[in-house]
């Protein structure tokens, strides 16, 4: 038995724009989405609020595997020293292999390497294996928003979590 290709997590690219869309709209899911699922035309992946350098990609043999964004949750200068993971997605064939876990880490190493001290993020209380993978690097639940979103027809919880960085 062959052991899978090891991946690389590197910074996106303005040419990672395509294929970072179809993979955002392949692994769309109720599980972690609140907004329907996407539709024609599709907006580009990146804009004014989501540059390539607030992203991570796994990569293996130039195909992407997955990414992480990590940005500042506001402008303010008081929230300077935070940074959020504002999406997490691996394709469907990469699950399993520990591609999510390494792009988490290597976020939270970016966050260290932009001075951040603490990061936090969002997930839908239903994401059972997120929230899995959340706690399992050191995230901590900080506060739940009961019923904040409708998704299927049924009230889900926003679970805020967050850790130290240093």
């Amino acid at each position: 038995m062959t052991a899978p290709e090891t991946f690389v997590i590197r910074a996106a690219q303005p040419g990672d724009a395509e294929p970072l869309g179809a993979l955002d709209r392949a692994v769309w899911s109720p599980l972690h989405a609140v907004l329907p699922p996407p539709s024609e035309p599709h907006p580009p992946f990146f804009d004014e609020r989501h540059r390539p350098a607030d992203y991570l990609v796994a990569e293996r043999s130039g195909v992407l595997l997955g990414y992480v964004r990590v940005a500042r949750p506001t402008p303010l200068d008081s929230n300077a020293h935070v940074r959020q993971v504002q999406g997490l997605a691996v394709a469907g064939e990469a699950r399993g292999q520990g591609v999510g876990r390494a792009l988490l880490r290597a976020a939270l190493a970016k966050a260290r390497a932009d001075g951040a001290t603490r990061i936090t993020l969002r997930v839908l209380g239903h994401n059972v294996p997120a929230r899995a993978l959340y706690e399992a690097e050191g995230f901590a639940v900080e506060g739940v928003l009961p019923g904040e979103f409708i998704v299927g027809g049924a009230p889900v919880d926003d679970v805020l979590m967050g850790r130290s960085l240093r």
